[in-house]
């Protein structure tokens, strides 16, 4: 009896989604991740004589639409995720850690990048800012090892702090150099295409993000927790023992789809206002958050998310392994694999430093920030959206040195990243101390938001 490709995939599915639930877990403590287990497994499997498809997006157009609305939903849920699980108020002193790797580590990234792929591997400019624009941010997916918890458990944790908010912010300068890096193709000199592009792409792009994301999750929150019918929820703090018994399988799902749809509508509606979808997603997760904080909704919504997440992440990381095993590294060159190593050990933990040089993170704390920007599906969509809307020379090249730098940090970030948090944790360096040498405080939250002050 001759086996279905199409078969045999849903049972690789079906099987990976089932034992996710506890290797994700048992893992967690190892010098081993779901990601390397799950790539290993897609390459294996997709490297044998299945008649499974092949996934390269050099040779298929398809295959690259298909990739960019893959990776977009899946980074647009962990988005979503990351959002709702900060707990800590924002403020401009709460969140002053953010700043400088958005301002500083990130630009030394894209340009480093940028440069050395034009010198060293020898890219067109346009393909060498692309390729910056890819691999500088850290990605939202493959970092929850290292972001922070559930919404709700008031545990300070500046490291977790820092990469968690650096992965949903970022894309507000990755996504102006992908736009930077599609209209300079063909381009010979700096012109008034520039000021245009910075005009448009950066500035209000960025505004706009920021703006609708704020306006629709303000709106969301409103939707929730003022309708008669859930006012349950309003107010409710983790020690009503009678409410959490009772509101789980009568909420769960109902509420999860509202926050799911909420952000989906921040999202589509940013990006008509020609805006960042994903900083709309961010920020309309984090301002949703902030309302009525006490309240085991957020928790509720989130656990929701995190189960989307983990159904769209099992599949991607198949089909990374499928990339790997259908010939997406075959183009990759020592140059080119160099520089996804260089990224990794230099650029990203120097830029990180520099970054939080400022910072009253102790070493091994500034060192886990600056070393664990794990590279992953964000860096597919920038360079897929790349392809879809314009022509770059080295194609086949920019797919194998972004997909052999993933692969790296997969391994890399994969290994090191749970002893390293360990390690920083047991001694203490995880928390933000002020230049007197005691702990750094928190702006409180109002006193009508019910809550408590952060500590995630």
């Amino acid at each position: 009896m001759e086996l279905d490709p199409r078969i045999l995939m849903f049972a690789l599915f079906g099987i990976g989604l089932m034992a996710s639930v506890g290797l994700e877990k048992w893992l967690s403590d190892r010098f081993l991740s779901l990601p390397i287990l799950y790539v290993g497994i897609g390459w294996a499997v997709f490297s044998l004589p299945l008649g499974l498809p092949d996934i390269n997006p050099t040779d298929d157009a398809f295959d690259a639409q298909s990739l960019e609305y893959i990776t977009e939903f899946i980074v647009i849920v962990s988005l979503m995720g990351a959002g709702i699980a900060i707990d800590r108020p924002v403020s401009w002193k709460n969140w002053r850690q953010i700043w400088p790797l958005l301002a500083i580590a990130m630009p030394i990234t894209i340009a480093a990048i940028a440069w050395l792929g034009w010198w060293w591997v020898g890219f067109a400019p346009a393909s060498a800012i692309l390729l910056g624009a890819a691999l500088a941010p850290t990605d939202p997916v493959l970092a929850r090892s290292v972001q922070v918890g559930p919404p709700g458990e008031n545990e300070r944790h500046d490291v977790r702090f820092s990469l968690t908010v650096e992965a949903g912010l970022n894309d507000g300068l990755a996504f102006p150099f992908t736009y930077l890096a599609i209209a300079a193709v063909g381009m010979t000199a700096i012109g008034g295409w520039t000021l245009e592009w910075f005009a448009f792409d950066f500035l209000w792009r960025t505004f706009a993000g920021c703006a609708m994301g704020y306006i629709v999750g303000r709106v969301g929150a409103w939707y929730v927790f003022e309708r008669k019918a859930d006012e349950g929820y309003k107010g409710m703090d983790e020690d009503d023992s009678v409410e959490r018994d009772a509101l789980p399988l009568k909420y769960s799902t109902s509420e999860g789809l509202i926050v799911l749809g909420t952000l989906l509508l921040a999202y589509g509606a940013a990006e008509l206002v020609e805006g960042y979808g994903f900083l709309a997603v961010f920020i309309g997760a984090v301002t949703a958050r902030q309302s009525e904080n006490a309240s085991r909704y957020h928790k509720i919504s989130h656990h929701f998310i995190d189960q989307i997440e983990k159904i769209v992440l099992v599949a991607v990381l198949f089909a990374f392994g499928g990339m790997l095993a259908s010939g997406v590294l075959d183009a990759l060159t020592w140059p080119a694999a160099i520089l996804a190593l260089v990224l990794i050990f230099v650029i990203r933990p120097l830029g990180g430093l520099l970054a939080e040089s400022l910072s009253g993170l102790p070493l091994p704390g500034k060192l886990a920030v600056a070393f664990l920007g794990i590279r992953g599906m964000g860096s597919i969509y920038y360079l897929a959206y790349g392809q879809n809307h314009a022509v770059f020379t080295e194609l086949s090249l920019l797919w194998a040195t972004t997909s052999f730098a993933i692969l790296a940090s997969i391994v890399v970030h994969g290994v090191l990243s749970a002893p390293f948090i360990r390690m920083v944790e047991e001694r203490g360096a995880h928390i933000h101390f002020g230049t007197d040498g005691t702990m750094a405080a928190f702006e409180e939250r109002p006193a009508e938001s019910n809550g408590q002050a952060d500590r995630s």
